[in-house]
């Protein structure tokens, strides 16, 4: 009962201060979308922590670990590329054009068709895809946690449904009701509440595995360390257990991580909120560090669960909850229910926001209704957002029957969308002197759908390739498709602009360059500890060459940082203020 209780009081408590911090500011289209550019780097930050952690990775990743090895850790760590090129490529272009959504910004490259197809593409992805995905997760996690179908004499699947109708209903009232600051400040403090109750599983799940070898937390650690040592190894190399190859980290990794965090709508949305360039780069770097925690949060349960119960959990994306439901004591086990369900909401709501985004200010207003006021339009997006819960709620039990477990099949279902909206975006950003036809991109979008399908789903028995190396060939491809076709036939060079200047401060943040080498390094040092060399040698803890590869690396980074801080970051700070902030100062002198 006191679980129950705390769980409600902690959920009462953020609902109450969302709407008591967003009065007032949803009555316009951008407070509304962007809340109204007022967003500082923490909310920024914990937005984007929240909204990345969810139950795609606690049970996805923890149920990977489980069943292989520490090879889903490429897609955390590596994840930072992607923050990097939003905050310092990305970012002030998108910024600078004063655009709401990633569409806008194509619009101007490829043409009104090209931006319905990729409204079209983003939406199915949202409703089809990543908003079933997260409701399955938190629903199958809750079900086992709480012990749903012993408590209510209920069978597996109505338990699923009914947590799933739960969720969905209330993430839906969060999103709808409040706009994109509502949900950056639920974010905001589910985050950080998420972040020490997360840290605390696989601590506890360390004391429980000591006590079953009759030890302590350092013992449990050896233990770990010195049993199944492969389990450790973050460097894929054709191992049954691996998840990911490690060569996946320069193919499709790379268009993975560029996609999530570099046009993805419900992940940059807040960025566009942000107040400042340099807010919004202080954010997202922020961000960055948070994502090293996500490994010992979402990843390391599913080792700690596999030494505790072996290989008998079935199927594998259980071993999180049954870990939770094990180790937490009752008063905690509130506490951890209402953050797990606020990591459920954040990036559920961030979902259905960004969907009802796109809907309202690439569809609606442009061809429906375009003498549409602010009002008409949020209401519509409100409409909009309850239709999408509908179809999501609908589809998120059928995850069940995936047959290689929860994030593989967002990774995979992924691909259809990221593709080809990189290379879009990629040739709109930094080859704007190449005038690709609005006919190609939807010719490329289109042929992309189809031989993705092919080659990963139809033949992939055939086509000896794993499916991450698919997404950077395919890449590969249609980025040169698209640029041959530009230059060889190019559209007329006025066809699509329409430029516009940002109306915030566009002054860069004199530490991103130091602080994106900082995080490069960090990822670098981790996979030295995750490897053959570190923590996955098999005859001890680590390998006798370990702290010479470790100190080596350390200092050939260091050197590395100082050099960018000093030689990089001037140049970068003078083309930003000479291309964005000028401009800014000088629209701002003619008001």
């Amino acid at each position: 009962m006191f679980a129950v209780l705390t769980c409600v009081a902690f959920m009462a408590f953020v609902a109450w201060y969302s709407w008591y911090k967003t009065r007032g500011t949803i009555e316009t289209s951008a407070g509304y979308f962007l809340a109204g550019n007022t967003l500082g780097p923490v909310f920024i930050a914990g937005s984007l922590l929240l909204t990345n952690i969810s139950t795609e990775q606690l049970v996805g990743q923890s149920g990977l670990a489980y069943f292989g090895n520490m090879t889903p850790l490429a897609w955390e760590v590596w994840a930072i590329r992607g923050i990097i090129l939003l905050a310092i490529l990305f970012l002030p272009m998108y910024l600078g054009g004063a655009f709401s959504t990633i569409p806008e910004f194509l619009k101007n490259h490829y043409g009104e068709g090209t931006r319905k197809i990729i409204v079209y593409l983003f939406m199915f992805g949202y409703i089809f895809v990543w908003s079933p995905t997260v409701l399955y997760g938190g629903a199958l996690a809750l079900m086992k946690i709480l012990n749903i179908e012993q408590a209510l004499g209920i069978t597996r699947m109505e338990a699923l449904w009914l947590m799933t109708v739960i969720v969905g209903v209330v993430g839906a009232i969060y999103a709808v009701a409040g706009g994109l600051r509502a949900v950056a400040i639920s974010d905001t403090l589910n985050g950080y509440g998420l972040l020490i109750i997360g840290c605390l599983i696989p601590i506890l799940g360390l004391v429980a595995l000591g006590n079953k070898i009759d030890g302590g937390i350092t013992d449990a650690l050896h233990f770990i360390a010195t049993h199944h040592p492969e389990k450790l190894d973050a460097i894929g190399l054709g191992s049954e257990l691996d998840a990911i190859p490690i060569a996946a980290v320069f193919t499709g990794l790379m268009v993975t991580a560029t996609f999530y965090w570099g046009t993805n709508q419900f992940v940059i949305q807040r960025a566009l909120g942000a107040r400042s360039l340099k807010a919004g780069q202080q954010g997202l770097l922020f961000a960055g560090f948070f994502k090293f925690l996500v490994p010992f949060i979402a990843i390391f349960p599913g080792l700690i669960a596999y030494h505790l119960y072996g290989e008998g959990l079935d199927p594998r994306d259980i071993a999180y909850p049954t870990l939770v439901a094990d180790i937490l004591p009752a008063p905690l086990l509130g506490l951890f229910v209402a953050v797990l369900l606020g990591a459920v909401f954040s990036t559920y709501n961030s979902l259905l926001n960004s969907a009802a985004t796109l809907f309202a200010v690439d569809i609606y207003k442009p061809f429906i209704n375009p003498k549409a006021d602010d009002s008409k339009v949020i209401r519509i997006s409100q409409i909009f957002g309850i239709i999408c819960s509908v179809f999501t709620i609908g589809i998120a039990p059928f995850l069940v029957y995936a047959p290689n477990g929860l994030f593989i099949f967002l990774q995979q279902f992924t691909g259809f969308i990221a593709i080809p909206i990189v290379c879009l975006v990629l040739i709109g950003l930094f080859a704007k002197h190449i005038h690709v036809p609005g006919v190609a991109a939807k010719i490329t979008i289109i042929g992309h759908i189809i031989a993705y399908y092919l080659l990963v789903f139809q033949f992939n028995d055939l086509v000896k390739i794993h499916w991450m190396h698919v997404y950077g060939i395919l890449f590969c491809i249609e980025l040169a498709i698209l640029v041959i076709w530009g230059i060889v036939a190019p559209a007329p060079a006025a066809a699509y602009s329409e430029k516009r200047v940002a109306i915030i401060d566009m002054h860069a943040w004199h530490y991103a360059i130091l602080t994106s080498c900082i995080l490069l390094s960090c990822a670098t040092l981790i996979y030295v500890v995750f490897s053959k060399v570190g923590l996955a040698y098999a005859d001890d803890v680590v390998s006798p060459d370990f702290w010479t590869y470790f100190l080596g690396t350390t200092a050939i980074c260091a050197v590395i940082c100082i050099i960018m801080h000093l030689k990089v970051q001037p140049i970068y700070e003078k083309y930003i203020n000479e291309h964005y902030h000028s401009k800014v100062a000088a629209k701002l002198e003619e008001k």
